[in-house]
């Protein structure tokens, strides 16, 4: 073998353990990576300690008679008696596998994610989280605001309250409006750095009623926001 062979010989070995390696560092692609963050899947489910075999307790199915006490979350966030508990029990007579308190838990962080996406100009994840209708709004204010030349800087403080004020059941679409009360600080400035609006400095307090709907004949019914309003 001459000198230059196995040169080559050498380096094509070199490239082949280098390639090995950072396959084993960087790992591949199989199709089955985790999808982006959705606000309101589930959180995995305790595993049952009773059984061997691996799965995952399961909810209730919708015609399962032993769910008596489907109500029993309902109760325990909407007073008994009150407009709310019984918009609630009408929503959980038709999905029981819903609960108020992780419904809002997802809510809350649909909220962060969609307010500082706008922010941010962030089409993908606000078309994710959004209504059609709703989507087309904000998308109309992010290109406004682009073609000013404008740049809106935010900082998320946090939520002070957030609760559910009502909730609905019609031609199985499922509804329930919140009462946000979050801290933001949010500045804009123009091209030129300028600041236009806001205060880069201050805290603000937002009030928000915002809606979520799903529709639950869907293959795939995630809730998206199908309204906004600014409560005074």
């Amino acid at each position: 073998m001459g000198s230059n062979d196995f040169v080559t010989l050498f380096f094509l070995v070199a490239a082949v353990l280098i390639f090995l390696q950072l396959r084993s560092v960087l790992g591949r692609r199989t199709g089955h990576e985790k999808p982006p963050v959705d606000p309101f899947s589930k959180r995995q489910l305790p595993r049952d300690a009773s059984a061997d075999d691996g799965k995952v307790v399961t909810l209730p199915r919708r015609d399962d008679p032993t769910s008596e006490d489907r109500f029993a979350a309902v109760d325990a966030y909407a007073k008994p008696d009150t407009a709310l508990n019984a918009s609630l029990r009408e929503l959980v007579s038709h999905d029981p596998s819903f609960n108020p308190k992780e419904f809002l838990a997802g809510a809350r962080m649909a909220y962060e994610m969609i307010v500082m996406a706008y922010a941010d100009g962030d089409r993908k994840t606000l078309k994710g989280l959004l209504s059609r209708e709703v989507f087309e709004g904000f998308e109309n204010a992010i290109v406004d605001r682009e073609a000013r030349g404008e740049v809106m800087k935010s900082t998320f403080v946090g939520i002070e309250k957030a609760d559910i004020i009502h909730a609905s059941v019609k031609d199985n679409e499922e509804q329930v409006t919140l009462r946000v009360i979050s801290q933001l600080i949010t500045a804009t400035y123009d091209k030129n750095g300028a600041l236009v609006d806001g205060d880069a400095d201050a805290v603000s307090e937002v009030n928000d009623l915002w809606t979520f709907a799903r529709d639950v004949r869907s293959r795939d019914p995630n809730w998206k926001l199908v309204a906004t309003e600014a409560e005074q």
